[in-house]
Parts: C-alpha cells; structure tokens; sequence
C-alpha cells in the first residue's frame, strides 16, 4: 500500500487525477489498527485520501460482517473509497450491503467472461449494474478481455472496467508511460482510470 500511495502521489504531482485500487486481506482488517496504518501511510506520502481505494473480498466481509464493517467505518471517515472485490462469488446476500459503507462493487470476472453469449450471465450483470445504481454504487467489470465483452457492459451503463482489453499488468515504469500517453490522447478523458 505505502508503494501503491507512493507511485500515485507521483501522478497526481504529473498532473494525472486518478485514484489507486489496494486489495486488503480480511486479517489486515480486523488483526491490527488498520485504519491507523493507512493514516500513517497517506501522511507519509502526502497523498490525498480520496485517491485511495481499498478493495476486501466479499467472502471474507460476510463472514466478518460486524468486525468488517466498523473498520470499513473508520477508514471511510478518513475519505478513502471501498469497494467489495469478486462481487457475486460468495454468500451475495444483499442485506449486507445495507450494513456497509461501500462506494463500488467489482463484478468478478467469471460472470465477464462468457458474455454476450451467455444470457443467465449477462442476466445477472445486467442486474448487479441495476442494483448498484440504484444503491449508489459504482460498478467495476473485473476480466474484460475483448470489445464484445467492453461493448455489452458499455451499453448496460457499466461504470468502469479493467482486464487485458484495457491493459496487462505493467512494472511502474511501462504503466506510468501507458497512463500519459492514453490520459493525454484525449483533452477530456472518456472514463476514469482505476489503477490496481
């Protein structure tokens, strides 16, 4: 995290106006002063909070929900966004999200996968975009690998997307050239990048 912090205070000094997506294990969570750490991290980075984003698994936040969700609090307090990762893999019980203060929920890419071709997944995704919009919810697509897969979300209202269509994993370097050079393409960018 301190590294990931690091890396996007360099852009946000560039320029750059994004924000940069950590996952977080469950045990981080509830095991220590978590939001104490990512306080500590952000004041020694100088990086401003809202450009931060810490993503927990859903398994892990059910499992956990009481526990979870009070640190969520503390950390949401602090101006960092959370999002809930592989949504639609675990329990999916809805009432949960009620409980939890949550900005985003990534759909995993196993429900990606397979679409347009597959009616029952696209069925569900179109779902979880409906669901989320009308919770609030920003709705990241996790595996996006080709323009049918872009196009299908595109026209459902998806929020953001990331996957191999959009780039592979990269060292520091190689993204930081990537993100300037498609930032700069365009005088108003189309979407938000989300940096993981």
């Amino acid at each position: 995290m301190q590294q990931a912090c690091r890396q996007m205070k360099c852009w946000l000094d560039q320029g750059l106006t994004m924000r940069v997506a950590v996952n977080i294990s469950g045990l981080q969570i509830i095991n220590s002063n978590w939001p104490g750490t990512v306080k500590d991290v952000l004041e020694e980075t100088g990086l401003p909070a809202r450009h931060l984003e810490l993503e927990i698994t859903e398994s892990y936040v059910i499992q956990h929900l009481d526990q979870v969700a009070e640190v969520l609090e503390q950390l949401r307090e602090l101006g960092i966004r959370i999002s809930i990762d592989d949504f639609g893999t675990g329990y999916s019980s809805l009432s949960y999200l009620k409980r939890l203060p949550v900005d985003a929920l990534k759909v995993d890419r196993s429900f990606i996968r397979d679409v347009p071709k597959s009616p029952s997944d696209g069925k569900i995704i179109s779902a979880i975009i409906a669901m989320a919009a009308q919770l609030g919810l920003e709705v990241v697509a996790e595996g996006v690998e080709n323009a049918a897969q872009l196009s299908f979300l595109s026209q459902r209202d998806c929020d953001l997307v990331q996957g191999y269509l959009i780039a592979s994993p990269q060292s520091a370097s190689e993204l930081n050239e990537w993100i300037v050079r498609h930032y700069r393409q365009e005088s108003e960018p189309a979407g938000r990048l989300l940096v993981k």
